[in-house]
């Protein structure tokens, strides 16, 4: 961020100082403010555009590697770690019965152990909790 500031700030001194060396009350006289408005627009537009791209270039996270001491140590079984993983994808309980082949009341009673397992009351507390433990991406 530091960094960031510092190198504006050298942008915005370079364009100052080569304001000054041009001798702005010549260039006003000879120009239409017009030519400076579209001027400035295009330098804001183009930072702009670079900061945007420099800010979604980020460097992608690792490859996920699951927890499985805690997978052990909560007593999860496959098919519920199934069923956190789409909780996670947001899906409904209708949902995730037709992506597993299973009846909405067996993913009711799979989400009511997963909850009692990760000591949580709500689906937002179980994702949290299950992310905090490496469980799911």
């Amino acid at each position: 961020m530091i960094r960031t500031v510092l190198l504006w700030a050298l942008v915005l001194a370079v364009g100052a100082f080569g304001l000054q060396w041009l001798e702005y009350r010549f260039l006003v006289r000879a120009f239409s403010w017009q030519v400076y408005v579209g001027l400035i627009g295009a330098a804001f537009a183009a930072g702009g555009v670079w900061i945007g791209w420099r800010l979604a270039a980020r460097a992608r996270p690792e490859t996920f590697a699951r927890n499985d001491a805690a997978l052990a140590s909560l007593g999860l079984t496959g098919q519920e770690v199934k069923v956190l993983e789409r909780l996670a994808a947001g899906r409904s309980n209708k949902e995730i019965a037709r992506d597993l082949g299973l009846s909405p009341n067996t993913v009711k009673t799979h989400v009511a152990n997963l909850y009692g397992k990760l000591e949580v009351s709500r689906r937002t507390q179980a994702i949290g909790k299950a992310r905090d433990l490496a469980l799911i991406p």
